[in-house]
């Protein structure tokens, strides 16, 4: 008896593994797809701008129509699906989703599991803090506590700089705990600090730490999903798609590299 039920259970465990692996569809030209008309992207609706949630639930922001407009240049229908943003390279591992299109910073940990597209825009890590802090640059940075979003380069960024860590879901739900109070410093993408700034949060920038390069996420076993994004967003470069859309979203283009 006790054989049979460790049998069932084992059983059991493998099919839920290979569930989390979701089968593909294989175009002609060796592109997989969960759904052969569909580009199915991840993004985690938590990072406005980038991607927020609307009143009447619908995704959208910068990341979002970026996603769309490469879904149109593949000749597919758009498909945003929310996944928090922890949890999307994993996501996009296990065929949760045919791409992230999610802000994800190109870095060796993340290149071990995925593929990177060319960047589709430029930004970097930058202190965030209450105006009456006296924090300043990462030297200032030690021993305090600062805060960032679960799994991002961010969190990995401010670890460097003191252990004293705290993780929210995502960097606005951060920015908002800085601005009431909570914690010493946030460390966020530039964009998304000055984007708080203007949406009223008490706070302000300090010292940009680094430049970094932002791609769209693709599983390493699809090199012809890859091929073919990195030409749409060459021709969503060629054509001004990008630049367009980012003026729409931050009043200025950072989707051209920075000299």
């Amino acid at each position: 008896m006790k054989k049979s039920l460790i049998t069932i259970l084992s059983t059991l465990f493998i099919l839920v593994l290979l569930s989390g692996c979701a089968e593909k569809e294989q175009l002609e030209d060796g592109t997989k797809l969960i759904q052969k008309d569909q580009f199915v992207f991840a993004s985690s609706g938590e990072f406005k701008p980038f991607s927020f949630v609307k009143d009447d639930m619908e995704v959208t922001g910068f990341d979002v129509e970026v996603g769309k407009a490469v879904a149109e240049k593949l000749g597919l229908e758009p498909v945003p699906k929310r996944i928090k943003f922890k949890g999307i390279v994993e996501g996009v591992k296990t065929g949760r989703a045919d791409a992230a299109v999610a802000s994800h910073t190109v870095n060796p940990q993340r290149s071990k599991h995925v593929s990177f597209t060319t960047p589709y825009y430029y930004s970097g890590p930058q202190i965030f803090v209450r105006p009456d802090s006296k924090l300043k640059n990462i030297e200032d940075l030690k021993g305090k506590e600062i805060a960032a979003s679960k799994g991002s380069t961010y969190a990995d960024t401010a670890a460097e700089y003191s252990k004293n860590i705290k993780t929210y879901d995502s960097d606005i739900t951060a920015l908002k705990a800085l601005s009431e109070g909570r914690h010493d410093a946030v460390i966020t993408d530039f964009v998304t600090g000055k984007t708080a700034i203007k949406a009223g949060f008490d706070i302000v920038g300090r010292q940009l730490i680094e430049r970094s390069e932002q791609s769209i996420v693709i599983p390493q076993d699809n090199p012809q999903l890859l091929k073919r994004v990195n030409t749409a967003l060459e021709e969503l470069r060629q054509d001004g798609t990008l630049k367009k859309l980012s003026q729409k979203y931050f009043g200025e283009d950072i989707t051209t590299k920075p000299e």
